[in-house]
């Protein structure tokens, strides 16, 4: 429950490293170094205010949290969870900032240096564990706090990376009103996407969760699986966020190598998701009792495979697609669609459970949910007046860019 506690409330401030890589590709594309520096440190003051509330909440509010997650009766499980999301606590304010260094770090398109702090931090978080936990026997507390010093330590490297490129990583700003304004704009709508999706997940669970035990247990292992797979699409989003800023908005921008970069990516997010999907699908298809030797369990999981490889093989696509919308600042587009989304596909996952199509009413829901994702994201990017065909909607956008 610790872990499940710390790392949903982590998930809320997703909209930080997507505003920063945002801001910082699209000055960089402008050729405004100082105002690169100046966006980076005011986001930079905002991870680091929001790390020190997260921080404080964790100290008052934790152990409420945990119980309300878990139960009162769970008093064994409630203190070592405690025990675990406060120590993890500690590590709020640099875990925000290193995101923040990273992202800015990627919008100049730098993968190396987040791919080594990623590296080193997984290194000493799986060292602490087995030394702490099992030579020191710290337990539950030694696993913390490996994960809380791999932490620290991968932000103080992002924020070196961002000292090694000629910029102050240790600089911070408070931000203007206008300045909150403009990351308030990217970071709403990045914020309220998110949250559907995580909101349609959660259904997901709940309505599976009305099934039995076998049927919840098959669903908890395909959709780990899903999304430990889900993110391997994800460079992918970050290309199109960290180079789509110039060929749309920079000084020599290219609406053509703009549409030929899209074009790209959506070949190499096609091919590359159905080798994932094929290759995800066949692990509990032909290994089930991997995961559960329950013949029921085994049953369930086969009957949602092929919902399974359908949602899973379109994810990349969509994930390119999305990040080229959000290089374009089409963040209303994304949020509204988004939110109809979720409620059209809610509707669908109710009317398939009422129909008793069990757990493979709800994998075809998300079916519905995925294609409908990339479908409208597609068709919003080759309309004629879209931000990669019309030079005026472009123009548009980038005078806005420059009045901020």
């Amino acid at each position: 429950p610790g872990t499940v506690f710390c790392d949903n409330i982590s998930y809320i401030f997703m909209f930080l490293t997507i505003a920063t890589s945002n801001l910082v590709a699209t000055s960089l594309a402008q050729q405004d170094k100082d105002k690169v520096q100046h966006q980076i440190s005011i986001l930079l003051f905002i991870g680091l205010v929001c790390g020190v509330v997260m921080f404080i909440f964790t100290r008052l509010f934790g152990i409420k949290a945990i119980t309300s997650f878990t139960g009162e009766n769970n008093v064994d499980i409630i203190n070592s969870a405690n025990t675990y999301v406060q120590i993890r606590g500690l590590a709020w304010p640099a875990l925000l900032v290193g995101w923040v260094a990273q992202s800015a770090s990627l919008g100049m398109k730098d993968s190396w240096g987040p791919l080594k702090a990623l590296a080193i931090a997984t290194v000493i978080n799986g060292t602490g564990d087995i030394v702490l936990c099992r030579f020191f026997s710290y337990g539950i507390a030694g696993a913390a706090w490996a994960t809380t010093v791999s932490q620290v330590v991968a932000a103080y490297m992002m924020i070196q990376a961002l000292n090694d490129k000629g910029y102050k990583g240790c600089a911070i700003s408070i931000p203007s009103p206008d300045e909150l304004l403009q990351i308030f704009m990217i970071a709403g709508p990045v914020f309220l996407t998110m949250m559907s999706k995580v909101a349609f997940y959660s259904l997901l669970v709940y309505f599976a969760t009305s099934m039995g035990t076998q049927t919840i247990a098959a669903h908890q292992v395909m959709v780990q699986l899903f999304m430990i797979c889900a993110v391997w699409g994800e460079p992918l989003s970050q290309t199109a966020q960290s180079f789509m800023p110039e060929l749309l908005y920079g000084v020599n921008r290219n609406l053509s190598k703009a549409r030929m970069l899209l074009k790209s990516l959506v070949v190499v997010g096609t091919s590359f998701g159905l080798i994932l999907a094929s290759v995800a699908a066949s692990v509990p298809w032909l290994f089930p009792k991997i995961f559960s030797p329950d013949p029921e369990v085994i049953r369930e999981m086969h009957k949602i495979v092929l919902p399974y490889f359908l949602a899973l093989c379109v994810t990349p696509s969509i994930l390119s697609l999305e990040g080229t919308l959000l290089a374009g600042r089409d963040l209303k587009f994304i949020s509204l669609s988004m939110s109809s989304i979720f409620v059209l596909a809610s509707l669908l996952l109710m009317l398939l459970s009422s129909k008793g199509l069990g757990l493979s009413g709800c994998w075809f829901a998300l079916v519905v949910f995925q294609w409908s994702r990339f479908f409208i994201a597609l068709r919003r990017l080759t309309l004629s007046d879209g931000i990669l065909y019309s030079e005026e909607s472009t123009q548009y956008e980038l005078q806005k860019l420059k009045a901020v």
